[in-house]
């Protein structure tokens, strides 16, 4: 489906079939003769006897071994260890059944749940961090599930050509993922000093389109866990969208157009101006582009243009991939790939990738595709 990628959704189900990412292998910390430390106690049913549930330590995007207990005949299991610092942590029981929690060393943790649907049974008790990451977890499965279900209704209404029908379910499905991304937002505004809100704010939702919020999230950390891995990535993450934060003037491009001519973003200003970075070969982005055209010649006479950065290349593939998608603006390179100028001060990872910005250069929106642009020129350009 067309639509734009929900990362949580990404990142939850990768977290929670990682079966064999767990390449760091440690040895187990043990907090056998320690007065502090972490606890987890496992009650679970359909649980085979003497089979083993694994903990591993989410560092770095990576799921690290940590320990390995057994489950005894009465689907009972336990951890004990210390933490150098506050962390998500996964417990798996085989490559399809696995929970998230939050650990730190006064965690007193009950984990409970069906061990053969683990994902969708468990519930946890004694530790508000572990309590609060559950909550999320549900409400991204629920986003999930309304969107496998749209996206069969999608599936159906393509192969039927029917255009209006795609085009309905496109919208929906930004709207479904707005609510979902809207729910996890409440969370984490609830509890700005977790370990938890930082994780969601550097791993699940983007801190760059969430901007005060992380910066909020990420001062409450500073005070409550300096310490942790998630208070140290948000700040340096808040540092570093702090110029293209919403509300700020977009900083200034110079790059050449196809012909030569340097023509700067700033020279536009006067106009509402979506600053686009894609490339030819950039399928998404060559997807989105009919949309982009679309809100072009809607409002291109209501004080509406576009600004492309292209992080192309080749010239030749460039300018026919222009002519190609009729894109009738105003379209910068400088050819040089993910080191373009323009990609490095905005930070750019992944195209397509844009700024709405107003006839004063601010930027009030960020990567509106589709439906969504159109909303948002709607709204602005009464």
């Amino acid at each position: 489906m067309n639509h734009p990628p929900m990362k949580s959704l990404l990142l939850f189900g990768a977290l929670l079939g990682m079966a064999n990412a767990c390449n760091k292998a440690t040895s187990p910390t043990s907090s056998a003769g320690n007065s502090t430390g972490y606890q987890i106690n496992g009650e679970l049913t359909n649980a085979t006897s003497g089979a083993k549930v694994y903990l591993a330590e989410l560092e770095d995007n990576q799921l690290v071994s940590r320990d390995t207990a057994t489950i005894d005949e009465k689907g009972r299991f336990a951890f004990t260890g210390t933490t150098p610092a506050p962390s998500i942590y996964q417990v798996k029981v085989d490559d399809t059944n696995q929970a998230l929690v939050a650990l730190d060393n006064q965690t007193k943790l009950t984990l409970r749940g069906d061990a053969s649907k683990l994902n969708n049974s468990y519930t946890v008790q004694g530790s508000p961090d572990s309590e609060l990451l559950q909550q999320v977890s549900n409400a991204l499965q629920m986003n999930k599930t309304s969107m496998d279900r749209l996206e069969q209704r999608f599936v159906q209404a393509r192969q039927a050509g029917q255009a209006d029908s795609v085009a309905a379910i496109q919208q929906e499905a930004q709207q479904i993922q707005e609510r979902g991304q809207a729910g996890v937002r409440r969370l984490v505004r609830q509890h700005p000093g977790s370990v938890v809100s930082g994780f969601v704010l550097t791993a699940v939702l983007n801190p760059d389109d969430n901007f005060g919020l992380a910066d909020t999230v990420a001062t409450a950390l500073k005070a409550t866990h300096p310490e942790s891995r998630y208070a140290k990535a948000l700040t340096a993450k808040v540092d570093a969208s702090r110029a293209t934060a919403t509300g700020a003037v977009a900083p200034d491009i110079k790059l050449p157009t196809p012909e030569g001519n340097v023509v700067p973003l700033s020279s536009l200003r006067g106009k509402y101006v979506l600053l686009d970075f894609w490339a030819s070969w950039c399928g998404p982005c060559r997807q989105e582009n009919p949309n982009v055209v679309r809100a072009y010649q809607k409002y291109k006479d209501k004080g509406f243009t576009v600004y492309s950065v292209s992080l192309d290349q080749s010239r030749d593939k460039w300018v026919n991939a222009i002519a190609k998608d009729n894109l009738t603006w105003t379209h910068v390179s400088d050819l040089q790939y993910w080191q373009s100028a323009a990609a490095q001060t905005y930070k750019i990872e992944a195209i397509p990738q844009s700024y709405l910005l107003d006839p004063q250069g601010r930027i009030i929106g960020k990567n509106l595709r589709g439906p969504a642009l159109e909303a948002k020129l709607a709204q602005v350009m009464k």
